[in-house]
């Protein structure tokens, strides 16, 4: 049976700034394909005219790379209404509900600060607007295992579990979904794909800048809650998971939930905070905060496949570059047959995994070199390069939730179990260390990595002489 499409999407904190820098321009590609037809209901707080939304729809499509499509504009802006009003007030429900009008199948997109989640699901429900609707909730998705597991109550009391889309952008990325296909699609991996082989894996999400404006939200997150738990937990699990048993996002979701059940609980040595030098003086920042802008862990995954196999994370503010990047290092030779094959002052063999700013993936091997002796260099073969013309996250993941699609999402007990291995160090924790901006972190982060070797930096060219 033919799941229905939503056929109006409605856009709670339409005025707020991801709206402004994520979901304008993901609406304007999709009008610029063509497969946006749907009404679009903006609800906020300020009393805007519709005339000021478009103004400030337009200015997020300028400034996210141009108006190239003055008609495909047009018919985004022609699909626009706004209701304004408190999302604590009866009467705003009411009044999206006559706004609605003939729709049947409503998408709700929870554009707004976590702690309204529970509260606008729950005036939904009592408004009668959930039958046969869609709820598109943004991350995070609670802030400890608790408040997940409460704000899942809420949200299965108005909305099955299949009607409720959990948003993680990075889930969009074409990059990450190259993960999964690669993983499976490609049967010269499967054998090397296990403790047996691999020595550890390191996955790196690095940012040049600071928190800005958002020292407010920093203050209630920190780096932990803001991107390892979610976002490079979602990589892990595409990289660890086991083949689904069919090819439906159903049994995939199994398995990636598996991955989260299967994480040793983390402790608190098994986790390094670091404070870049300055963030305690940044706008709306404690001036003797102990939020980590920097985090890097010790992960296990006490299954078959990984027992034993170290993986390790880490994320950070004001380091040296902005990219992503996996590094899967393989174990060494049985036998060292030729005395560089294996050295001490870089990876072995690897397969790399750019996420971004660019999308490839890489696999480093060892090749002679020319002459008499026995002596060679590592060398990358790249596989893949980022390609013109993508559809971005945001547009995929809107695009998918208003068609029913919930491959790219994510399922309660994966967001629950993701949670459950993080809660043990939520509070109980050490104390931030102090690191220099535009450094990798605090030097803990090196001793934490040190029994199995270095950080890989992205950014650099690796090479073994």
């Amino acid at each position: 049976m033919a799941v229905p499409r939503s056929d109006v999407l409605v856009l709670f904190g339409v005025t707020g700034d991801l709206a402004h820098k994520m979901i304008f321009p993901a609406l304007y590609a999709m009008a610029k394909r063509g497969v946006l037809t749907a009404p679009v209901i903006g609800v906020a707080l300020p009393a805007w005219s519709l005339e000021r939304l478009h103004k400030r729809v337009t200015d997020s499509i300028e400034r996210s790379g141009g108006v190239d499509n003055k008609r495909a504009l047009k018919h985004l802006l022609s699909l626009l209404t706004y209701v304004s009003g408190d999302y604590e007030n009866p009467d705003t429900f009411r009044a999206i509900g006559k706004a609605l009008g003939p729709a049947q199948h409503p998408a709700y997109y929870l554009a707004i600060p976590p702690v309204l989640f529970g509260t606008v699901i729950k005036s939904l429900g009592t408004a009668g607007l959930a039958k046969n609707a869609r709820v598109i909730v943004e991350k995070p998705f609670g802030r400890d295992l608790a408040s997940a597991r409460a704000l899942n109550r809420i949200a299965h009391s108005v909305f099955p579990e299949d009607s409720i889309f959990r948003i993680d952008h990075f889930l969009g990325k074409e990059a990450i979904m190259n993960i999964l296909y690669f993983r499976f699609a490609n049967s010269f991996l499967e054998p090397i794909w296990n403790r047996n082989y691999v020595a550890s894996v390191q996955i790196t999400l690095a940012e040049t800048f600071g928190v800005g404006k958002r020292g407010k939200f920093y203050e209630t997150a920190g780096c932990l809650r803001d991107v390892i738990q979610n976002h490079l937990f979602q990589i892990v699990a595409l990289l660890a998971m086991e083949p689904p048993a069919t090819k439906g996002f159903g049994a995939v979701h199994t398995e990636q939930a598996n991955v989260f059940q299967s994480m040793r609980p983390l402790t608190p040595d098994d986790l390094v905070r670091g404070q870049y030098e300055g963030y305690r003086q940044e706008t709306d920042v404690a001036r003797n905060s102990d939020v980590e802008t920097f985090a890097a862990i010790r992960l296990f995954i006490d299954s078959w496949r990984w027992e034993g196999v170290p993986w390790y994370l880490r994320s950070g503010k004001y380091l040296p570059v902005t990219e992503t990047e996996v590094l899967v290092e393989l174990k060494p030779p049985p036998q060292k047959l030729f005395a560089d094959s294996v050295s001490a002052d870089g990876p072995g063999n690897y397969l790399r995994f750019r996420i971004s700013p660019r999308s490839d993936i890489a696999l480093a091997a060892r090749v002679k070199l020319a002459g008499n002796s026995f002596v060679g260099v590592q060398k990358e073969l790249r596989l893949l390069e980022q390609r013109l013309g993508e559809e971005t996250p945001y547009e995929r993941l809107l695009g998918d939730a208003m068609i029913g699609d919930g491959a790219l999402f994510a399922r309660e007990d994966a967001v629950e179990a993701a949670w459950a291995t993080v809660d043990p160090i939520l509070k109980k924790h050490h104390r931030v260390r102090p690191y220099k901006r535009h450094t990798w972190g605090p030097r803990a982060a090196d001793l934490l990595i040190a029994p199995d070797g270095h950080w890989h930096n992205p950014g650099r060219k690796v090479t073994k002489e």
